[in-house]
């Protein structure tokens, strides 16, 4: 024991140690403590007690999955369809959405990625940004916008079929299968992206081989490409699975309260008398329960099988074949439909923005009026400047966070230095739902009366702190791969001229991994203006008025029922897609960095 103890401080200084200890003691409070709280809290409870009760989990199903009628609508015999989903209680609910979510989502992940990967035709480099639209952050309006497209009455999927190409027949998607329409179209580029960097990442010459021995076609496809795009496969499916449990936006626009996210929701809401009701961390154990199953279960099944492939030598190029006539017009008119309607949702975040009204199927007339909101309306201007507050002070404690710890898991050789690398990468799959129950039990508890205290002091500072520890990883991500490029040898030969640890990460390794460093906190600034799950819950504790302490994701969930609400939503979101496309150029184009999508 005493030896082991040596020669760990043997390979820590001071400036190593300090690192460590400082990095350690911020995610055992940050990230640990309220996690562990929320375990406390709920046995208390007796969380078994949900799986007893009929409301949360249920065999016997309620209402019906599709609804058909046929009758007179505005003077005319027509065919109303509507899916709306088969409620099994709140449990059940959640994880038959997340479970139908990942299947549509990855079915058409691994398709987009194929063609992307595998096929060379003009513009396909427009295609592939096309196919990352739905990942710029628009919370809650571009769930608003697909309901509107979905509407049976004045959706524009219901006009075109009924009042463009005269069909008797208007469909509508509602309740959990809105949420789950909703959820597929903004998720399913988390498997593209995944899935095209394994593909590309194949040796070709595995391919090869196996077309020399017969295999072409989807037997290629079936017995060599996509096993070899298993990890990237399972990651995206994963991430998408766990997204989908804790995504609270698409429920509340849908007014689809038999899900877990959104009765986790409503406790926040009650919770501004002062209390929070112990089934909120009953829930929220559930859902960080099955985030870590999943987890640990697509770790354990990649890692049950090998994917190393052996090169040839060098670097290869991605196998790409040119399209024939009729590939082309599978792409054009296919694919490329497709995915514009998968990016509609962002695109008319924009027409909402600018249009005078949206009653109807189409938006119309022009306005800057609901931009001007953006300053103009009290509320909203104070809701943007709390976020951009918020955020910049988050950026200190993943900046202190972002370097030590990833410099540490990089330098120090120590034993048991993964669980710290686990500490700092996990919060990207841990629910934002169950972050926001477990700090308000801990700091409520713990800090009742301080600074801290949620109730008495409202949320600015929690939300500083989760900020912080939801977008460590963006950052800590960015430092670690700089990090990676800066040898070693640099440093020893810093100490042996005499600087000691600190001066040296000081002078030498700050400078060569810096654009890094900018790179990857410019991305968790972005990803923290626009953060959802702890902002409507825990923003909401000190309610909205004059002066008020709330994000712009909370402004943003309850303008969207005012009237004339939605078009101010969009404004906001118009905002929001602003400055994550301006940070996409930074980092791309200017910093030479790349930019790191959530979930990927």
């Amino acid at each position: 024991m005493g030896g082991a103890l040596r020669r760990a401080f043997f390979h820590l200084d001071a400036t190593l140690l300090a690192q460590l200890l400082v990095s350690a003691a911020l995610l055992l409070f940050l990230l640990v403590a309220p996690l562990a709280t929320v375990a406390y809290v709920a046995a208390q409870y007796n969380p078994l007690l949900l799986f007893s009760d009929p409301t949360y989990l249920s065999l016997k199903p309620q209402g019906e999955l599709l609804f058909a009628v046929r009758t007179s609508f505005r003077g005319r015999e027509v065919a109303i369809v509507r899916l709306v989903g088969a409620s099994y209680g709140v449990i059940a609910n959640s994880l038959i959405v997340a479970a139908v979510v990942t299947l549509f989502a990855s079915a058409l992940g691994v398709i987009v990625a194929f063609v992307m990967a595998r096929y060379a035709f003009p513009g396909r480099t427009a295609l592939r940004i096309l196919a990352t639209v739905p990942l710029l952050q628009t919370p809650f309006i571009n769930s608003f916008v697909i309901k509107k497209l979905f509407d049976w009455r004045d959706g524009l999927i219901s006009w075109l079929l009924c009042d463009v190409l005269g069909l008797p027949v208007r469909v509508g998607l509602e309740g959990l299968a809105g949420v789950a329409a909703a959820q597929v179209m903004t998720f399913f580029p988390i498997v593209y992206l995944n899935v095209y960097a394994s593909m590309v990442g194949i040796d070709p010459s595995l391919e090869e081989q196996a077309e020399n021995l017969g295999a072409k076609g989807f037997r290629l496809f079936r017995t060599v490409t996509l096993p070899l795009s298993l990890p990237g496969l399972a990651a995206g499916a994963a991430l998408v699975f766990i997204f989908s449990l804790e995504d609270v936006g698409a429920p509340i626009v849908f007014n689809e309260q038999r899900l877990m996210s959104y009765q986790i929701f409503t406790r926040f809401v009650e919770a501004t008398t002062g209390r929070l009701s112990p089934a909120a961390a009953s829930l929220a154990l559930l859902l960080l329960a099955l985030a870590l199953a999943v987890f640990a279960g697509i770790r354990r099944y990649v890692s049950l099988k090998q994917y190393a492939m052996l090169s040839r030598g060098g670097r290869w190029k991605p196998r790409a074949r040119r399209l024939g006539p009729l590939g082309l017009a599978a792409v054009y008119m296919g694919l490329l439909p497709l995915l514009l309607f998968l990016a509609f949702p962002q695109i008319a975040v924009f027409a909402y923005a600018f249009a005078e009204r949206w009653a109807g199927p189409l938006p119309e007339g022009f306005t800057l009026e609901h931009l001007r909101s953006i300053v103009a309306d009290p509320l909203v201007s104070r809701a943007v400047y709390n976020s951009l507050i918020y955020s910049a002070a988050a950026l200190a404690l993943i900046l202190v966070l972002g370097v030590s710890a990833p410099y540490v898991i990089a330098r120090a050789r120590l034993k048991g230095l993964e669980l710290l690398d686990l500490l700092v990468t996990s919060p990207v799959a841990i629910p934002g739902l169950a972050v926001a129950v477990g700090y308000f039990y801990f700091f409520s508890t713990f800090f009742r009366g301080t600074p801290l205290d949620p109730i008495s002091a409202g949320p600015s500072l929690l939300l500083i702190l989760a900020y912080s520890v939801r977008r460590l990883p963006f950052t800590a991500r960015a430092v670690f791969a700089g990090l990676q490029q800066v040898h070693v040898a640099l440093e020893e030969a810093s100490m042996n001229l005499g600087a000691g640890r600190l001066r040296t990460l000081a002078s030498v390794v700050l400078p060569l991994i810096g654009l890094s460093v900018l790179s990857g906190l410019l991305v968790s600034f972005v990803y923290c203006v626009g953060e959802t799950s702890t902002s409507v819950t825990l923003g909401g504790l000190g309610g909205v008025g004059e002066g008020h302490r709330a994000p712009i994701t909370f402004i943003m969930m309850d303008y969207l029922s005012r009237i004339g609400g939605p078009h101010i939503v969009a404004a906001l979101g118009v905002l929001l897609i602003t400055l994550q496309l301006t940070a996409i150029v930074v980092v791309n184009v200017v910093l030479k960095q790349r930019y790191a999508y959530i979930g990927v």
